[in-house]
């Protein structure tokens, strides 16, 4: 009762304030409400994937693992990168051989197991998820496919919060002055720029080299013009290296670098 009682006489603000702004108010529940079905769905798919993978593939077999990742995705609906972009990354891993990869973002750990199948002995992928869930689930699928903890790390934090913790656990390995020669984003697009500004600035980027992969998706590639931009208005230190569908590849490396060959 008292709450009509205060909110009567607000009545003539609050409809000016919502007829003023109903389309901000619109656009922001529209939004809401489509990363609330994105969360569900994305759940949901995890949990589908994972259950499907886990029961049907060999164990202990790479091979396995990632053959029925692909059966799956031909009759389900699938959040993993298609099978062309998987060739394509295949393809950068090979050309740039790193021994230090970080992933941002995964997916039940398709793309990680890709990624460490093509790793020598001694290197390492860093993995970084957000949602629990999916870090828990792909973590255990990578053991399937027959891997280490030693061989690769999930970490359960958002991109933001994790980058500033890296040094430490590259130190170890490496030191932390060479840092990642290869870099995939498969999470937020609009934390791309934010993410690879951090980590030029907490130098997580090889100086003498880093490809960085941009997964778009189902998105549109305008989805990504922020940081291309960025990336072309950087001649000194970035530079486009190749477009293909859902994927593009741009290349870093420090001005003194460059200049030295």
């Amino acid at each position: 009762m008292w709450l009509m009682v205060v909110s009567v006489p607000l009545l003539p603000a609050i409809m000016m304030v919502s007829s003023r702004y109903r389309v901000k108010v619109a656009a922001l529940c529209h939004r809401a409400l489509t990363w609330a079905l994105r969360l569900v769905r994305g759940e949901v798919c995890v949990r589908s994937t994972h259950a499907f993978v886990f029961s049907r593939c060999t164990h202990g077999s790479v091979d396995s693992v990632l053959e029925t990742f692909d059966l799956y995705a031909d009759t389900h609906p699938s959040l993993h990168i298609s099978p062309q972009t998987a060739e394509a990354v295949d393809e950068v891993m090979r050309r740039v051989r790193p021994s230090r990869v970080l992933e941002l973002g995964m997916h039940c750990g398709y793309t990680s197991v890709r990624l460490i199948c093509l790793l020598p002995p001694a290197g390492r992928l860093i993995t970084v998820e957000m949602d629990p869930l999916t870090a828990e689930l792909g973590e255990e699928i990578i053991l399937v496919a027959g891997f280490k903890h030693s061989q690769f790390q999930v970490l359960t934090s958002g991109s933001a919060e994790a980058i500033p913790t890296l040094c430490p656990i590259l130190e170890p390995d490496q030191g932390p002055s060479e840092g990642f020669s290869l870099v995939l984003m498969d999470h937020d697009p609009q934390q791309y720029l934010p993410d690879l500004l951090a980590l030029q600035r907490e130098k997580l980027l090889s100086p003498s080299g880093c490809s960085v992969l941009l997964i778009y998706r189902n998105q549109r590639a305008e989805d990504l013009k922020e940081i291309l931009d960025h990336i072309r208005a950087r001649p000194d230190c970035y530079c486009i290296k190749s477009e293909l569908q859902f994927m593009i590849e741009i290349f870093y490396q420090e001005e003194s670098t460059r200049e030295e060959r």
